[in-house]
């Protein structure tokens, strides 16, 4: 308020200024501040208002407080330290705390390790997605709504992710099938859906694993582990997913855990409600799966919506037998033991693979599984068996020399996982050594990879152990 001013005219700016005070307390997002916004400057311009610097320094400061309260209950889904140009505009699968994204134009890779040390695009979606493919599928939406700015939301926005690019239903892999083909031959090897079968072989009986064996694997494997994803057709993935669709499939899975029976019989946990105790006794033996993280593939593909609505955990009075619900896919079926017998866990895992399967078709509906890529998931890399065998072995010696032993793991097509992650030693000389294919061989081909490659592994060790060296277990490799 100017200096002659009179007190009518200083009554009237405080009471407009009250108002707008108000106004901007009550603000909700950026484009409800951007309105009081041209309120104030729209009164300021007609010289309906002046106010003091008091009362200016007071608007500007609970501006600044309700800006940062937008910021801080933003919308996930965006990177907040590269803007890749996509835009929130009221995706039907938006919920509270998550906006899917449409792209105006092909995002802008940043591919160049050396011009952002930081925030670099790796991801094989990144690499396929040109201006010219993606022009073409911009619009294009399968059956379920989602949509192609949906499936790429995830590598653009996490740009360290290898794989970048989801599926929000079995419909993406043939509507969006020209990015997605290319990233499955990338990622599994050169296997391309388009000209090639997945076999499969869930039979424990067509395994070789002798008595000999089993004893061998005893001495030193310290845990055997298989797991794999099981996704119901007809229903949304969880990138794509509402929430009638989770409940849908969360139903069909309680139904299936609470007709198990023998050494499958056990109890299913909701998250939703979960008491203190209950979590933490879950969390203690590594059952419970967590929210996901910012940085991983799950949020900014939009699975972590309604959290943790309609998700839970699966384990039998043994604990040897887990299923996780709408975590990453509909169902992630693991089967587990203590030492080494990999047949009996095998086993457990195809009788649990089954009841899910017959609870599916109980239910009218069925497994998502073609001959061309076998079982379908939410994320490329784990489509085929989509199964991960592992043991958890103690290999003293080899642990040594990690060169040597990812060498011998790459020879038998396998893939150690050291304490600190990938090219780093095991604590105590314990490995997590798996299969490292997907999809082409069937189940049974590569938890025999798995069975035969570790046998040779225990070989190599007990000749290290003998005096034998490095250059002569590479001579046999």
């Amino acid at each position: 308020m100017g200096a002659g001013a009179s007190t009518g005219d200083a009554t009237k700016d405080m009471a407009a200024f009250e108002e707008l005070k108000a106004e901007f307390a009550k603000a909700e997002g950026e484009e409800g501040l951007k309105a009081v916004q041209a309120k104030y400057e729209a009164l300021a311009a007609a010289n309906e208002i002046s106010g003091t610097a008091e009362e200016h320094a007071g608007a500007s400061k609970l501006q600044a407080i309700q800006r940062g309260r937008a910021a801080r209950n933003a919308k996930g889904g965006k990177n907040k330290l590269w803007d890749s140009g996509g835009v929130a505009k009221g995706d039907p699968k938006d919920s509270d705390d998550f906006a899917y994204l449409t792209y105006p134009e092909c995002p802008k890779w940043n591919t160049d390790k050396e011009k952002d040390g930081k925030l670099y695009h790796k991801s094989l979606m990144a690499k396929f997605c040109t201006p010219e493919l993606f022009e073409k599928l911009k619009d294009v939406t399968t059956e379920t709504g989602y949509t192609f700015h949906n499936a790429i939301q995830t590598g653009t926005e996490t740009p360290h992710l290898g794989v970048g690019i989801t599926a929000g239903d079995e419909d993406c892999y043939t509507k969006f099938a020209e990015i997605i083909n290319p990233v499955v031959a990338g990622w599994h090897d050169g296997y391309d859906p388009a000209t090639m079968k997945h076999p499969t072989d869930l039979n424990p009986e067509n395994l070789k694993f002798s008595d000999e064996q089993v004893a061998k694997f005893n001495e030193y494997v310290v845990s055997t582990r298989i797991r794999a994803a099981r996704n119901i057709r007809g229903q949304p993935l969880p990138p794509g997913s509402t929430r009638e669709s989770a409940a849908a499939v969360e139903a069909t899975l309680k139904a299936t855990f609470e007709g198990l029976e023998g050494d499958l019989k056990g109890t299913y946990y909701p998250l939703s409600g979960m008491d203190a105790e209950t979590e933490s006794s879950l969390q203690s033996q590594g059952f419970l799966f967590q929210k996901p993280k910012t940085t991983n593939l799950l949020t900014n593909a939009g699975a972590a919506r309604f959290w943790p609505e309609s998700r839970g955990i699966f384990h039998n009075d043994n604990k040897t037998a887990l299923a996780w619900c709408n975590e990453e896919d509909h169902c992630r079926i693991i089967s587990m033991a203590m030492g080494g017998n990999v047949k009996d866990v095998f086993a457990r895992f195809c009788a649990l693979s089954e009841a899910v399967k017959s609870a599916a078709e109980g239910s009218g509906a069925e497994l998502m599984w073609s001959e061309t890529h076998g079982f379908y998931g939410s994320c490329p890399s784990n489509i085929g068996t989509g199964l991960r065998g592992s043991v958890m072995i103690k290999l003293p010696k080899l642990n040594e020399n990690v060169e040597l032993l990812e060498k011998v793991c790459a020879s038998f097509d396998l893939q150690p996982r050291g304490s600190a992650g990938e090219h780093s030693a095991a604590v105590g000389g314990k490995w997590d050594i798996s299969n490292k294919q997907r999809i082409g061989f069937s189940e049974v081909q590569l938890v025999q990879k798995m069975i035969d490659g570790v046998t040779k592994l225990i070989g190599f060790e007990e000749e290290l152990a003998a005096g034998a060296s490095a250059a002569d277990i590479e001579a046999k490799l």
